[in-house]
Parts: structure tokens; sequence; C-alpha cells
């Protein structure tokens, strides 16, 4: 229980704190009002996979560009924020699978709708 509750408490630490520290961006490639769906710091706490999902149209390329430029600034305020020895690199991973709920809904609602 440990080591796993540990990594847990971590992950839903560096969540809390990047969305708040991602609302603070000013860079016009990141959408607004992103929604962090995970985040999975690795065992040495050397590297955060930060997923991200963000809803309308966007350009992917765009935002990557976005968020890598906003690297170190969002590592500086998860230094400031969260009390950890050391500060693990954000990895940005886009995550659709919010859009895809979403038109799956859709489709779902529509074919319910055309069988009556």
């Amino acid at each position: 229980m440990g080591s796993n509750y540990k990594q847990n408490r971590v992950n839903e630490e560096i969540k809390r704190a990047v969305a708040s520290i991602l609302s603070e961006v000013k860079d016009p490639r990141i959408p607004p009002m992103p929604t962090v769906v995970a985040v999975d710091v690795s065992g040495d706490l050397k590297y955060a996979k930060i997923y991200l999902s963000f809803l309308g149209e966007y350009n992917e390329t765009e935002v990557r560009r976005g968020l890598k430029a906003a690297t170190g600034y969002v590592r500086r305020r998860i230094g400031e924020t969260v009390r950890m020895r050391s500060v693990p690199e954000p990895i940005f991973i886009l995550d659709r699978s919010l859009e895809q709920g979403i038109r799956i809904n859709e489709i779902l609602k529509n074919l319910e709708n055309g069988s009556n």
C-alpha cells in the first residue's frame, strides 16, 4: 500500500496544481480551459505524463508547440506549489477521449431518435 498510495497522492497533487497553473499560461496557441484528464508520474519522479483534453476546435500542432514552450514555466510553478524533493519534467499528451465520448453520445442519441 505504501508506495502505490504515495504515487497516487503525488499524481493527484500534480494534477490539481497543473490544472491551476495552465489557467495562468497566456500562450494563444493553448486553448482556454484545458482539462487535466490524468497525471502519471514515473516511479523515480523524474517525469510526469500529463494528459490534457480541450473542448472545441484547435490546431493540434500549435497546441503542442504552445505546451512545449510553457514546459519550463509549468515545471517551475509545480515546484512552487507542490512540496517535492525534485520536480518531475512535464510531458504533455493530448487526450481525445472526452471528444470521442461526446461524439459517441451524439451518435447514440441520433440512433435513438431515428428509431422512434
